[in-house]
């Protein structure tokens, strides 16, 4: 489970729309990595709407915003088709990104204990290294909060 300080794990998924992202390839710019339960459910819906809504924010702060699911890249394509998502989407369908970062965890749902991807963001610096963590988000507020992180990180 990456903390602050640690390099953060690499990785080449497929995105929403074709091609693949590799978060090396973004340095130097700073990447906030997202990782969110299931498209077009409730609170991911929201999220990647707040997300899309500040994208030109974190632009402004050369920081590239990336959703992270275990969705297939279709159903990528469908969800931000339906709500007009402005940021990328990747595709983690065999688990080990969310793996590397600590996120695929063991959840309970009216006293059942099931896998799922706890929703957790990343701030990742221009140097590749994980400046920030938030485990189990409540999304209400927490873009803002990344966002102002962001700004302060050099």
């Amino acid at each position: 489970m990456p903390e602050p300080g640690q390099p953060a794990p690499d990785f080449t998924l497929p995105r929403d729309g074709g091609g693949t992202i590799t978060l090396s390839a973004l340095r130097p710019g700073k990447v906030v990595l997202y990782f969110y339960p299931k498209d077009d459910t409730p609170g991911c819906t929201t999220e990647a709407l707040d997300f899309t809504a500040r994208a030109g924010d974190f632009a402004a702060t050369g920081t590239t915003v990336i959703g992270v699911s275990k969705d297939a890249v279709k159903a990528h394509d469908r969800f931000v088709k339906k709500h007009g998502l402005g940021i990328a989407l990747v595709s983690d369908e065999g688990g080990h990104t969310c793996e590397d970062y600590g996120v695929w965890v063991e959840k309970s749902l009216y006293g059942k204990a099931y896998m799922g991807v706890d929703r957790s963001t990343f701030l990742i610096d221009g140097e590749g290294r994980i400046a920030q963590v938030w485990r189990k988000v409540s999304v209400k507020g927490h873009v803002d909060e990344v966002l102002a992180s962001a700004r302060t990180l050099g």
